[in-house]
């Protein structure tokens, strides 16, 4: 059996009747959504992603955290902003991203939330750019019951690497992975199962078959490519890939860029998902960097609450009615990961 298997193995060991019903419930409503144009949502989530904090120390250029770009205040998750979701959300959720913008590890807190949601059995996962896995976290993160790691590696030369984890130390990178690597063995955990994501770009791309080397030596469970989102992609940007594979965007005869993906009126994530900001602000999706689309906040009303609101409800409307015309739909690339063993 393959580890990556064994991650699946995982993630089913944590359904339970009510989780099943609850994700049989959201697929039949998104259907009936999509034929009829409803827009109820008679049942919870199954995942959401929650945000340790909006701080990175790393500027990457296409990333709000690393430009300091954000509108929304900047500040860490709190334990009883944490707690008040996963207490509501805990008997239907299955899977919890602790990632949103920023660097999750930054949060002094952080892996005693993990905790707090892997004793409510919820399978957990988190993307860092590693360079907080020092020995005494990285021991810390087996113990947390972390389901899954996901490290940025994007490059595997310094220079490459840093062309766009700017301020970054592919180093550091290395050494936070042997330290998973060895706490794993040492205290002889399968998890968390730990995936090294590569983003390719045009810097990069000429190193795709050296990371999973890089990977294969280390012991890394997995390797991921993911093709990159580019704001100002439509007259071209230098770091949009020359494998076509790689990218999310096509040239076309005038020169210009378009997105590959059609953008159809219907959208399965605004029925099982959402996100949750660091200071309790629910948004619909991952797109919403800046938080423009706030359906409500967890701290003044019940998740509940919120998830059939008027402004959540008008929402989803909106975007079966016409999707193009909701801004942070029209850079939507979603499901562009490149899975690999």
């Amino acid at each position: 059996m393959t580890y990556h298997y064994r991650d699946i193995l995982n993630l089913i060991s944590k359904l339970t009747f009510r989780r099943c019903s609850n994700l049989v419930k959201l697929w039949l409503g998104y259907r009936k959504s999509v034929k009829n144009k409803s827009t109820f949502n008679a049942a919870m989530p199954s995942s959401i992603a929650i945000e340790p904090t909006t701080s990175c120390n790393l500027r990457c250029p296409e990333c709000p955290s690393g430009l300091r770009s954000f509108t929304r205040p900047t500040g860490m998750l709190e334990e009883n902003t944490f707690k008040k979701a996963i207490d509501e959300l805990a008997s239907t959720l299955i899977y919890l991203t602790f990632y949103f913008q920023g660097e999750p590890y930054l949060n002094p807190q952080f892996l005693e939330l993990v905790q707090y949601a892997h004793k409510k059995k919820i399978y957990t996962a988190t993307s860092t750019n590693a360079h907080y896995l020092n020995n005494k976290n990285a021991r810390k993160t087996v113990e947390s019951g972390l389901d899954r790691l996901i490290i940025s590696i994007d490059g595997t030369t310094q220079e490459t690497y840093q062309s766009y984890r700017i301020g970054g130390k592919l180093d550091k990178v290395i050494e936070g992975t042997k330290n998973i690597i060895k706490w794993k063995k040492e205290l002889k955990s399968s998890k968390p199962h730990v995936i090294f994501q590569f983003l390719v770009v045009k810097p990069n791309e000429h190193q795709v078959d050296e990371v999973r080397e890089i990977a294969r030596e280390l012991g890394v469970d997995q390797v991921a490519l993911k093709t990159a989102q580019i704001y100002d992609y439509k007259n071209g940007n230098e770091l949009i890939p020359t494998i076509d594979k790689y990218s999310r965007y096509k040239k076309k005869e005038d020169g210009t860029y378009r997105i590959k993906n059609k953008l159809l009126d219907h959208c399965w994530k605004m029925w099982h998902s959402c996100v949750i900001t660091w200071d309790g602000k629910i948004i619909p999706c991952c797109f919403d960097k800046d938080a423009h689309f706030t359906m409500g906040n967890l701290m003044k009303n019940s998740f509940a609450s919120i998830w059939n609101s008027d402004p959540y409800r008008k929402f989803r409307k909106s975007l079966l009615s016409s999707r193009s015309s909701i801004e942070m739909c029209t850079n939507c690339t979603e499901g562009t990961k490149i899975w690999e063993e």
